[in-house]
């Protein structure tokens, strides 16, 4: 949830951001009149237990006709309390709900849509490749990807890696895994399953919902990403952020229904139901998460050097941000057979709405508990399997591994089984 101080003080600033998004500016009303309902509910409410607490030491004191008249208005007074605390409940409940509707405040996205992003840099130029094989047609004729007998094991979008496939994953991620614990993150295997309310306090249950997975004899979701369990990690904690910003790195399986992709990029493994990912999450000071947001970055782009592929940056427009972000850059790597960039990575600066949403706190320099605030980063998917088969593919069929990947899966150079 964003902060109901900037609400009440900047509402302008909030219905700009709303505006950004592509979203209603009016819930920031509909929001601070649920507020002033709950404040006074809020206060109707003690001031009404005060008056009973204030009776009840009345009809300590008192005897006789005088005390029956007490206790006679002491039954009204608990019937108006009761009412009142009722009152006080629907009211938080409706000021409650009117919060979570509000998306994260933008901080300088560009506005606009899907297609109004900025690009921030280009990196590499593509080469030259004559008559290009997908990534698909590579996997298959190099015994690293069997999408056929996926399809007849599990159905549409699922795929088995085999073989040097399988190794190449798992090179990528321990590549990932250790340039991450190289530069200080906690590495971390997390849970796939979280409850409603870890799922909820990410803002995956918003607009989105229906891409998540869930589990209805249970009530718990299959993850997305890693983000969704390390963030619930230090839910109704105090950290000790004294010397410096918390930094994990989750390993995990993650899926996702892929509800709103029919006919798009049914070919191969770009979009599928099941992949695997390692994922930077970072808690900090909000006023440290601008830089932590650059040093995410940056580390994706030292991963992608390592695969040695032409990719640009993106500064992600406002209508095109999940809602707990605040702001997004993407690294979009170029795939030779699509002729154009396709999303490897994302980050984002996420501030305080996370972990507002899931009471996550550190103590100030004063001693005082303040709202942490969370960031994301991918390190790594096998999505980038794509670009890595389509950007090192030689003439004769085979694919040449970058010298840093290379060594994390154990061969240079993959050829077609004899």
């Amino acid at each position: 949830m964003i902060d109901l101080k900037i609400v009440r003080e900047n509402p302008d600033l909030v219905r700009a951001s709303q505006r950004a998004r592509g979203e209603d500016p009016s819930l920031v009303d509909q929001l601070l009149d649920a507020d002033v309902e709950r404040r006074a509910a809020i206060s109707e409410a003690e001031t009404l237990r005060a008056e009973q607490k204030a009776l009840g030491k009345l009809v300590g004191k008192a005897s006789g006709d005088e005390k029956a008249e007490l206790l006679a208005k002491g039954k009204t007074l608990a019937e108006q309390v009761k009412a009142a605390i009722a009152k006080q409940n629907a009211a938080e409940a409706a000021s409650s709900e009117a919060h979570r509707a509000i998306s994260n405040i933008i901080e300088e996205a560009p506005a606009g849509g899907e297609d109004d992003y900025i690009v921030v840099e280009h990196v590499g130029e593509p080469r030259e490749i004559e008559n290009p094989k997908d990534h698909l047609e590579l996997g298959e004729s190099l015994g690293l990807i069997d999408m056929a007998r996926g399809v007849k094991v599990s159905g549409s979008r699922f795929y088995f890696l085999t073989g040097l496939g399988a190794m190449l994953q798992l090179g990528l991620l321990n590549m990932a895994a250790a340039k991450a614990t190289a530069n200080g993150f906690t590495l971390m295997i997390p849970p796939v399953l979280v409850k409603p309310e870890v799922m909820a306090g990410t803002g995956f249950l918003g607009a989105h919902s229906d891409e998540i997975y869930h589990l209805d004899d249970d009530d718990l979701y299959l993850v997305g990403t890693s983000e969704v369990p390390l963030a619930g990690y230090h839910s109704d904690e105090i950290l000790d952020l004294s010397k410096g910003p918390k930094r994990y790195a989750g390993w995990s399986t993650c899926f996702r229904r892929e509800a709103g992709s029919y006919g798009k990029d049914t070919r191969g493994i770009i979009r599928v139901h099941q992949f695997d990912k390692v994922e930077g999450f970072v808690y900090c000071r909000p006023e440290d998460a601008e830089a932590e947001h650059q040093r995410l970055l940056n580390w994706e782009k030292d991963m992608l050097a390592a695969i040695d592929v032409p990719y640009r940056v993106i500064d992600v427009a406002g209508g095109d941000l999940g809602s707990s972000a605040a702001r997004k850059f993407d690294c979009e790597a170029w795939v030779p057979t699509q002729n154009t960039y396709r999303e490897l990575t994302s980050t984002s600066n996420c501030t305080t709405f996370q972990a507002r949403r899931l009471s996550v706190r550190y103590r100030d320099e004063n001693g005082k508990s303040q709202t942490a605030a969370t960031l994301n980063g991918t390190l790594a998917t096998t999505r980038w399997l794509v670009a890595i088969l389509e950007n090192h593919q030689q003439p004769d069929g085979s694919v040449k591994l970058p010298e840093e990947l290379a060594r994390f899966v154990g061969v240079e150079h993959i050829q077609a089984p004899s």
